[in-house]
């Protein structure tokens, strides 16, 4: 089993948030590390990436991010 590469539903469970605001999230910050790859069944990000970028994003507000922010 290969878990290195997560998606969309594994990007979620990860920021213990629903797979809407993970997809909200991946949008609206700039330093979201980018998708490994798009493919038709959706975008596919390293583990290790998404993992350290929520340890660098503790604190994240609920809803969209406004572009204050």
């Amino acid at each position: 089993m290969t878990n290195h590469l997560v998606g969309m539903t594994e990007v979620a469970e990860i920021l213990h948030v629903t797979p809407q605001r993970a997809h909200q999230i991946a949008q609206a910050y700039k330093d979201f590390p980018k998708p490994e790859v798009e493919l038709a069944s959706g975008r596919v990000w390293k583990r290790a990436a998404v993992e350290q970028w929520m340890h660098a994003h503790p604190v994240r507000k609920p809803g969209r991010r406004s572009s204050k922010d």
